[in-house]
């Protein structure tokens, strides 16, 4: 199939098309006598697999490297612990994302809900203070 094709089937632009292909990750495109790219039909799954992979996270180093070898397919164990070790970093990050969230919302609940007659000097301390790691916290009397 053409670019223009397989840019309809996958939703990507002919120029990302060209860039992927040119990274190496749909290995050898063949071109017909007028020059132009003729795709096979499984460059839609492995543009999928790429664009998926990435929006997981994974480098387009990462992506070439995991990508089946021309006819030799893939390396099984090698993939199961790559997506292994992406799923482990998926839920430090996830972690990092709800202590960052929950921080976020004490702060904004600090400051819609600032106690009568404190000063505004005095509640940017508040607020300070929530945003202060917990180590920095240790050994202080409220």
């Amino acid at each position: 199939m053409k670019i223009g094709e397989l840019a309809k089937r996958t939703g990507l632009n002919a120029s990302r098309i060209r860039f992927y292909e040119t990274e190496g990750l749909l290995g050898t495109v063949e071109r017909g006598a007028n020059g132009y790219r003729r795709y096979p039909p499984e460059a839609v799954a492995l543009l999928g697999i790429v664009t998926s992979a990435q929006r997981a996270g994974f480098t387009l180093d990462q992506i070439r490297y995991l990508m089946p070898a021309g006819s030799q397919g893939w390396k099984h164990d090698e993939l199961a612990a790559r997506l292994r070790e992406k799923v482990t970093e998926i839920d430090v990050l996830q972690e990092q994302l709800a202590q960052n969230k929950a921080q976020l919302l004490a702060v904004i609940d600090g400051i819609e809900n600032r106690p009568d007659g404190i000063a505004c000097s005095d509640n940017k301390q508040r607020m300070f203070d929530l945003l202060r790691p917990e180590e920095g916290k240790a050994g202080q009397a409220d």
